[in-house]
């Protein structure tokens, strides 16, 4: 299994535990690129994607897991172009 194999299969089995610079680096590999924010948020957007990302790194640098589950969603609609 390829480390970017893995780091999808991570994400999607632990929604809890995932790492704000994982998920930055999963959205981009999907077509997402960077709109802003600043500090520990980032807004992320795809062309001719209506729904963006928005990723908040909490204590211990994970996000939220409703963003994990947002990012699982763009995933299963993407994941053919990963």
């Amino acid at each position: 299994m390829s480390q970017r194999a893995k780091l999808i299969a991570d994400i999607r089995n632990n929604p809890k535990g995932v790492r704000f610079e994982d998920a930055c680096k999963v959205a981009k590999w999907l077509g997402f690129t960077s709109e802003g924010g600043s500090g520990s948020h980032k807004a992320l957007s795809r062309p001719g994607e209506e729904t963006g990302l928005n990723f908040q790194e909490r204590t211990g640098g994970v996000i939220p897991p409703y963003q994990a589950r947002q990012l699982i969603a763009m995933l299963d609609k993407y994941e053919d172009e990963v």
